[in-house]
């Protein structure tokens, strides 16, 4: 970036403040700010303070050797008491805690006293293998409850879980087996996806084989395939789980006893765990799930759509939720099987009010059309979320009108699995929300938009996003390799968190991420991010969703060559093409016209949604493709490079 940072391009005028009955109502007052801005650790003090601890802490915040942290140090707790045990010993043990859906259409209500009773007799499981406080266990199962089960038995017994997503090859597994040198792996026979069963254990027999530090594998019985293998090390979950006492004496863990290893999916490379810990990690977890989302634990059904191998899974799924006794639904299969009104049949169906999803699902729902969810009552809904990426203004519009029938507050976070918890979000009841923006740091949080020189570039400027005070649920550092840690997190400004997103503040003060800063474009001397140009394309009523990358150009050093797919129903053709320009040029400036578009039929995405536009950089620039093997669907770049030989495109 240069001195200038970024080119703030796009301006959105468009503001929906929280109606007055849902802020008379909310959780989240505009005093919190007050509150953590007069004295920020007595604020984070009083969160912790929600928690139950089995010991006080002597010092809430340790950060004299940074940038290695301490929370609450001295304090003891256990998670898995916060999660489960403490609601049943208030008279909560009839709440349902799960309402779980497999793809097939089987059901299980699970409650907060059964909760209780599976996690205790997976403790005692895991106690019976040999495993103990400190030993990592490797979870790689489907969207079922036994994943959150395996995690809280984990957490339970201080043994420190790896979930590893269950579309991660068996090269994927081992690897981050063999890092973290588990001693156990879970997994299951395989799991349901789009109409069939996708078998998981001869991924897990191939790693484990590879793998001299596992000792046992315990397999949960999901699909039941006849052909799976069976060796030494193998034990069937509901045999030995099933046979053990239902009762579990839980202790306290230190606040900084870890928690989890949480492997970060890069593409090339030795695999990066990120490592939290318990104390500081529930309390901002719990924290943030029940003041961004407005809980009321009585009352609202809760769904975040992510998987359990994601961060968004361990933090909104598991521990967030559990830790405020909430109800929420967990769904095991896709949005388009077996018909693609599915998650909106689900949302009817157990009458969700507080909906948690990424931007990549919401255009792909407005690509599918509005009289899909039309056709299901989704009134029950009164907050949605969105999560993973930054979300353009139309698809955050879409997302406001279809979805949210116009009357739900939509809270845009943004945080990262080395966050932990979310960092920058409207409050629902405070926050008069601007389309496409997370809007502001939470209480509590403190950042800042700096130029090259880590100098704030103010209102109106863009630049990069750096967190300048430590915060509780923050990674301890990469597991194995501190001085990784300080390099990748910390090296570029002393004291200054930096994880490689650009960022820019509108004249109000409102935050605006805009992706990777390895993503930002140079055309002809202008920095311009792929995330506005890409937002300007969405905004064009026949564009469904878009990817932009700067492709190398003799003349004005990058060109920038998008990759749009249509709504239904629109025919591709020049005249789309050369619309498409021209309205780019319109809503931001010829500057950021692009110098050839190509209408797709799919994005290359990985398995959490992300699109990678590494191999849309290839593409343009008339390249092979590289490393393919984080794809969620490999065929895509064969539909792509199908529809590059068509020709679809146009430049000057």
């Amino acid at each position: 970036m240069s001195h200038e940072a970024l080119e703030n391009l796009l301006h959105e005028d468009r503001a929906f403040p929280p109606s007055a009955e849902f802020a008379a109502q909310a959780n989240a007052t505009e005093a919190m700010y007050a509150d953590a801005d007069a004295d920020r650790l007595a604020f984070w003090a009083e969160q912790a303070g929600e928690l139950e601890w089995s010991q006080p802490w002597d010092t809430v915040l340790d950060w004299s050797d940074a940038p290695f942290v301490k929370w609450f140090d001295g304090g003891k707790l256990n998670v898995a008491v916060n999660c489960v045990d403490r609601h049943v010993a208030a008279g909560h043990g009839d709440k349902v805690a799960f309402h779980f859906e497999g793809e097939p259409g089987d059901t299980r209500d699970i409650t907060y006293a059964d909760l209780l009773t599976e996690v205790s007799q997976a403790a005692n499981a895991l106690e019976s293998l040999g495993v103990k406080a400190g030993d990592r266990v490797a979870i790689y199962l489907p969207m079922i409850p036994e994943a959150a089960v395996a995690m809280l038995a984990c957490a339970r017994i201080g043994a420190v879980h790896s979930v590893v997503f269950g579309g991660f090859s068996a090269e994927a597994l081992r690897s981050r087996i063999e890092d973290a040198e588990a001693v156990l792996v879970i997994t299951s026979d395989g799991g349901n996806r789009r109409g069939k069963p996708m078998a998981l254990k001869p991924a897990v027999d191939e790693a484990v084989a590879a793998s001299p530090s596992v000792q046992n594998v315990l397999v949960v019985k999901r699909t039941g395939q006849d052909d799976i293998e069976w060796t030494d090390k193998d034990i069937w979950w509901h045999e030995l789980v099933g046979a053990q006492p239902t009762t579990h004496e839980a202790q306290g863990f230190d606040a900084e006893h870890p928690l989890f290893i949480l492997y970060t999916s890069g593409t090339t490379g030795k695999p990066k765990g990120i490592l939290h810990t318990t104390g500081g990690y529930l309390t901002q977890a719990s924290f943030t799930h029940r003041n961004v989302f407005d809980l009321k634990a009585d009352t609202d059904v809760y769904w975040c759509t992510a998987d359990i191998g994601w961060i968004t899974g361990h933090s909104y799924v598991v521990y967030g939720p559990l830790a405020n006794r909430a109800t929420s639904l967990m769904y095991e299969g896709t949005p388009d099987t077996p018909h693609n009104g599915r998650w909106w049949e689900l949302v009817e169906k157990y009458r969700v009010s507080i909906l948690y999803t990424a931007p990549t699902a919401i255009r792909t729902f407005m690509k599918w059309g509005e009289d899909i969810p039309a056709g299901f009552d989704l009134s029950t809904l009164r907050v949605l979320g969105s999560v993973g990426e930054p979300i353009n203004p139309e698809a955050w519009m879409w997302y406001r009108r279809v979805i949210g029938g116009g009357r739900c507050p939509i809270v845009d976070t943004w945080w990262q699995t080395e966050t932990g918890a979310m960092m920058i979000s409207p409050l629902p009841g405070v926050t008069a929300c601007k389309p496409g923006s997370a809007m502001h740091t939470l209480p509590g949080i403190c950042a800042e938009v700096v130029d090259d020189d880590a100098k704030p570039v103010g209102n109106g400027g863009g630049g990069y996003l750096v967190l300048t005070e430590p915060w509780p649920s923050m990674l301890r550092g990469i597991w194995g390799d501190p001085e990784r840690y300080k390099e990748t997190y910390w090296s570029r400004w002393p004291g200054l968190y930096f994880a490689g997103d650009g960022a820019k503040l509108d004249e109000d003060g409102a935050i605006w991420l805009l992706g990777r800063v390895d993503d930002v474009m140079n055309v002809s001397g202008h920095r311009i991010s792929t995330t506005e140009v890409e937002s300007a394309l969405v905004s064009h009523d026949t564009v469904a969703e878009a990817a932009v990358v700067g492709a190398a150009d003799e003349t004005t050093g990058q060109g920038i060559v998008a990759f749009v797919i249509l709504r239904e129903g629109v025919e591709p053709g020049d005249h789309i093409v050369a619309d498409l320009r021209n309205h780019v040029a319109h809503e931001i400036g010829p500057i950021a016209k692009p110098r050839q578009i190509l209408i797709v039929p799919e994005l290359p995405k990985t398995r959490s949604g992300k699109i990678m536009r590494r191999l849309l950089r290839d593409v343009a620039e008339g390249r092979a493709a590289g490393d393919t093997t984080t794809l969620a669907d490999a065929n895509v770049m064969t539909l792509i490079g199908q529809g590059l030989a068509s020709g679809s495109g146009s430049e000057d």
